[in-house]
């Protein structure tokens, strides 16, 4: 792996914070989060020995492409809602048991995710809503990499849930 000039992160630092600021309102997206993504990626690509020819008009595409894909995240993501059953005093002593019991399963497989993943997920699952600046300053971590990360986390925790929870039949019947 070469390592990258650092007059040439210097030089580029100014222009993605400034096209990431630019971005991520219309991507729905924290600034920071972007920018963080696009470093990532132009790391990855000088680990991998493919430098971009043309460092400023790649960082200006690659802001774009995160951008895009951030948007094309949120659609695809729906809003929380509080769950049947749980906001209800007068619920059911069957929806009760089956919200404890989907509690249950989450938090058993947020423990079992990688890494820092447990006590980022953990922290973002707790009643008292700690805010992104209070969750990184626990976890001693910058707060730009927190978006990032807990989209690793979610991803991870995700694909786990899915192994565990049948997939429904096209008609409704489980499998």
């Amino acid at each position: 792996m070469t390592h990258p000039e650092p007059h040439l992160l210097r030089t580029l630092a100014p222009l993605l914070a400034a096209e990431s600021r630019a971005e991520a309102p219309a991507a729905g997206v924290d600034a920071g989060d972007l920018e963080q993504a696009v470093w990532l990626r132009l790391l990855e690509r000088l680990r991998a020995d493919d430098a971009p020819s043309r460092p400023a008009d790649w960082l200006r595409r690659a802001v774009r492409a995160e951008a895009r894909r951030a948007r094309r995240a949120a659609l695809r993501e729906l809003p929380y809602r509080e769950e049947e059953g749980a906001a209800e005093p007068d619920a059911s002593p069957e929806s009760s048991a089956l919200v404890s019991e989907r509690r249950r399963v989450v938090r058993a497989a947020v423990r079992r995710t990688p890494g820092r993943c447990p006590r980022l997920l953990a922290a973002m699952l707790d009643p008292a809503d700690p805010t992104y600046r209070e969750i990184a300053g626990e976890l001693g971590i910058s707060q730009g990499s927190l978006g990032p990360m807990r989209s690793r986390c979610l991803g991870c925790l995700r694909r786990m849930l899915a192994a565990e929870v049948p997939a429904p039949h096209p008609r409704g019947r489980v499998r």
